[in-house]
């Protein structure tokens, strides 16, 4: 499959960019899940999981969206 720009209230914008945002925001609710049932604790260096966790999932919305 083939990216191309997405239309986003008519300005063309990168597929990564949009796929950087789903990955944020899909970082805040897994952090906030974390954090509600205290798992953070038992991270070593909570920014380093944080960035770590963010990266998996850019990697994987990337690794889906292209096939």
């Amino acid at each position: 499959m083939r990216l191309s720009e997405v239309n986003l209230f008519g300005v063309y914008v990168a597929p990564i960019s949009v796929m950087m945002v789903v990955a944020w925001l899909a970082t805040i609710i897994l952090r906030r899940v974390l954090g509600r049932f205290d798992l953070m604790r038992y991270v070593w260096h909570p920014a380093l999981f944080v960035f770590a966790l963010y990266m998996i999932l850019l990697s994987s919305f990337v690794l889906l969206i292209t096939g």
